[in-house]
């Protein structure tokens, strides 16, 4: 696969992020979106070995539109200059929480893992009881020596202790966030050797999976919100 060519035509669109430029270059977009999905379904080998969950999905299933929704930023560019897939044990729905990738010329890709998503009220209040009633369980995934050297918790999150919960509790810093997740960033340059950067975000991800499973038995019985 050519990841040179995912960067080239991503480069190409932050530079032209315009709607006539485009659609006057919609091949080139179908050629590197090729590839994406081409070093997704590779990745998603990789992953399989570890986390059988997520094998069972089509790339195309997985990634994101690069179109905006522009209708409440100040930033009216109609497109993210960027190929983003959320590999899941449901795809790319946020939960139950899986791995996530963002590439973005510039040094500004990275693979990401958690709960991203800090609108879903129930979600979050059930990751905040489960962290509550287990602070040992998540002490034991934050400090394991396959994943604090490589992660940093982060998250949206409230100025105090929300109310019904221990301000004194070991863990009460967590227990204001609204979102848990974790990134680690790569060059462009990681891409280019497409079978080292696989092993190596495999690596990376496999180092995620204890923090996922975590999340994932605390959202345990979680229901996305249905569309009015």
């Amino acid at each position: 696969m050519d990841t040179n060519m995912i960067l080239s035509y991503l480069t190409d669109l932050n530079k032209n992020n315009n709607r006539e430029w485009y659609h006057a270059h919609k091949k080139e977009f179908q050629k590197a979106n090729a590839q994406f999905e081409a070093l997704l379904q590779e990745l998603i080998y990789k992953i399989g070995e570890f986390d059988s969950s997520i094998l069972y999905f089509k790339p195309k299933e997985l990634t994101f539109k690069i179109v905006r929704d522009t209708r409440f930023s100040h930033d009216k560019k109609p497109y993210l200059p960027a190929f983003r897939a959320h590999i899941g044990p449901k795809g790319k729905l946020p939960v139950p929480v899986g791995y996530y990738l963002l590439i973005m010329p510039g040094d500004h890709s990275f693979l990401g893992g958690g709960l991203f998503a800090g609108m879903f009220k129930d979600a979050t209040a059930m990751v905040r009881d489960y962290i509550s009633e287990n602070p040992k369980e998540w002490d034991n995934v934050l400090h394991s020596d396959e994943f604090e050297p490589f992660f940093t918790v982060q998250g949206d999150s409230l100025k105090n202790v929300p109310s019904g919960y221990d301000k004194e509790h070991p863990h009460a810093e967590y227990l204001k966030y609204k979102s848990w997740y974790v990134e680690y960033p790569f060059k462009d340059n990681d891409l280019m050797d497409t079978d080292c950067f696989i092993r190596h975000a495999a690596e990376i991800f496999q180092r995620m999976k204890p923090f996922h499973d975590f999340l994932n038995k605390a959202l345990a019985g979680f229901e996305m919100p249905k569309r009015p």
